[in-house]
């Protein structure tokens, strides 16, 4: 009889941590079912996306404040239209306001950074923030790198 209690103790132990791993995973692939605070949407239009996903935050200071909820390719500009889902409690965003694609450490996930302007006129449900800096592309950068090297070589 002792033995069939170790057993089942052993069994729910380990089930304890399957769903403390699933759980945990959840949570850092952004599809935990979160309390539904009120939300607005604010669009942002970027020339390069490079890495940016829907699910991806949008932070302010280092504090996450929303997420991206869509890209879509803005047929008139040929730019990438990105839909983001503010808190409320951040409703007082100057129109100057800009929005840039960043990495988290060297070749981290991409998110959103949100830097505040110093307009009075604050952006309203549905505005779109006009100052945006796109993602940089590593490949770019070496590429234009390896260019300049060989530029040099040749003179």
């Amino acid at each position: 009889m002792q033995n069939r209690t170790m057993e089942i103790g052993v069994g729910l132990f380990l089930l304890a941590g399957i769903l403390a791993l699933l759980l945990l995973a959840l949570r850092v692939s952004g599809l935990s079912p979160t309390a539904s605070t009120d939300t607005y949407k604010l669009y942002a239009n970027f020339d390069n996306i490079a890495g940016l996903t829907v699910r991806a935050k949008v932070t302010m200071a280092g504090v996450t404040i929303g997420k991206v909820t869509a890209i879509d390719l803005d047929r008139d500009n040929f730019t990438a239209r990105v839909t983001l889902q503010l808190e409320k409690a951040v409703d007082n965003l100057p129109t100057d306001s800009t929005a840039s694609i960043l990495t988290a450490g060297l070749l981290g996930e991409k998110y959103i950074g949100i830097s505040v302007g110093g307009e009075d006129a604050v952006l309203k449900n549905g505005g779109t923030i006009h100052d945006t800096q796109s993602s940089l592309v590593l490949e770019d950068l070496i590429g234009k790198f390896l260019l300049n090297t060989v530029s040099k070589d040749a003179k």
